[in-house]
């Protein structure tokens, strides 16, 4: 037993009250939505105390791996572990995976399991709710941290606190889902409901023997996944099979909700869990007006707005409340009271198939990304952009031939055996057929336009003949 915590990163989100900036190719986390880091990053950085925690496990979506290994790399985190989940089964599952990998390797383990789509600014105010609650958790108890509410807020569910246990933790009494204002006016006063963070402390030996007493299909199935896991170069994969067959059921719903072993840690560390833009209204620096501008925008005669765009200019003219946000493929434009509804418009763009609901335009790939500029007929214009030091696959295609032109950076391409170096300005045609391969050997990113022709242009046209990213 070490004694130090092991911090778990719960990803598997998709942030569908954040659209369209937020979409399931590319969630919230993964997004630098409320400072220059991601969420991600910031929840990393937030446990990157050796003395006080082990590397952190991040818990994620296996299509997000390469993402998520990318930005923990660029925030400085330490020999991370990153466990792919094969389909969503709600953070049971998540949990059950973290506690059973730091078990096998500490029987005493206390694991912290944070969601990686939270926004906490005082980190020690934090790191001192974690220390007020590890006595607790050392002795059993599954810990809860409770925000104190400052408003009669309505769209958490609260905590009601009870007697006293070890260090600052309270016995829960009861789970309240979100109530109406008169109840959420109520429990302000009295003092005894706390906001509940969706972040534990768990001794990760109680939590398991709680899910064999409350959701043992649970259980069962993440111990097989687990045991049938697999290195995927950097990641541990885990079974696609045995994972697929477990129940999806919250942590709050399988255990907390059940268990006489919960505990709240009373904590009064700022806190929100952005679920909605109405949320990054509150937590942003406001104008005079109460507006917040982010990106190419105007705001005229316009009070208590949030306004950002990532593509084309905003302009409005004599509205109030309102959140907008453009995209370069959509625009949202919502009342600022009425945003958590925002999850239905993404319900119905799913229903109707509508690329926005999933897709950004810019699709991220583990050598870096690309874009598409226009489509016409028997033709596309893409923009590609390739990290230092990587490669997209050896490849050929059968419907399209491709011409590339470096806009900067170096350029290494393979065409059917022969190596080619190409700099700023210089051009390739790759013929419908050819095996080839690009690659940037340079130290800064290389961005280069493609312009592909041919009787069909989808991606499933693609014939991976090898790939150092080990992809299907």
């Amino acid at each position: 037993m070490s004694g130090k915590i092991y911090p778990v990163i719960l990803s598997g989100g998709s942030g569908s009250r954040l659209w369209p900036l937020s979409r399931e190719s590319y969630p919230k986390q993964l997004l630098p939505l409320a400072g220059p880091r991601t969420m991600l990053q910031e929840t990393a950085l937030r446990v990157a105390d050796a003395k006080r925690f082990h590397p952190v496990m991040v818990v994620a979506n296996a299509e997000h791996r390469f993402v998520i290994a990318e930005q923990l790399r660029e925030a400085g985190a330490a020999a991370p572990t990153i466990v792919l989940e094969p389909a969503a089964r709600n953070t049971a599952a998540a949990v059950a995976s973290a506690a059973l990998l730091t078990s096998s390797e500490d029987s005493d383990a206390v694991i912290l399991v944070m969601p990686a789509d939270h926004t906490i600014p005082a980190r020690a105010d934090f790191l001192a709710a974690i220390e007020a609650g590890l006595p607790a958790a050392r002795e059993g108890a599954l810990v809860l941290f409770g925000i104190q509410p400052d408003t009669p807020a309505t769209g958490y569910g609260y905590i009601r606190g009870g007697e006293a246990l070890s260090g600052a933790a309270r016995k829960v009494e009861a789970f309240v889902e979100k109530p109406d204002l008169a109840t959420a006016e109520a429990y302000l006063e009295s003092g005894d409901y706390y906001w509940n963070s969706g972040i534990f402390l768990l001794p990760a030996r109680a939590v398991l023997e709680e899910l064999e007493r409350h959701e043992p299909q649970v259980l069962a199935a993440v111990q097989a996944a687990v045991a049938a896991a697999t290195r995927d170069m950097d990641f541990l994969r885990l079974d696609p099979e045995t994972f697929s067959a477990c129940p999806s059921i919250s942590i709050d719903y399988a255990v907390m909700e059940r268990t006489a072993r919960a505990a709240v840690v009373p904590s009064s560390f700022v806190w929100s869990d952005v679920g909605a833009w109405s949320a990054l209204w509150e937590l942003a620096d406001r104008d005079g007006d109460d507006n917040v501008e982010i990106g190419d925008t105007l705001a005229e005669n316009t009070r208590g707005s949030y306004l950002r765009s990532e593509g084309p200019l905003i302009a409005t003219v004599g509205v109030e409340d309102l959140i907008v946000i453009a995209t370069p493929d959509a625009v949202l434009v919502a009342s600022r009271h009425a945003d958590q509804h925002v999850k239905r418009v993404v319900e119905r763009l799913k229903a109707s198939n509508h690329a926005t609901a999933v897709q950004t335009r810019r699709v991220y790939r583990p050598w870096g990304w690309y874009e598409g500029i226009h489509v016409g007929e028997r033709f596309q214009v893409k923009r590609i952009t390739v990290n230092p030091g990587g490669k997209l696959s050896l490849q050929k295609h059968f419907h399209r031939a491709e011409h590339w032109v470096v806009v900067n950076g170096t350029a290494e391409v393979h065409l059917d055996g022969v190596q080619t170096l190409l700099g700023e300005n210089e051009s390739i045609y790759i013929p419908l057929g050819a095996t080839h391969r690009l690659c940037n050997p340079g130290k800064v990113p290389l961005n280069l336009i493609e312009v592909q022709s041919g009787a069909y242009l989808g991606e499933d046209d693609i014939v991976r003949l090898e790939d150092v990213y080990a992809r299907g």
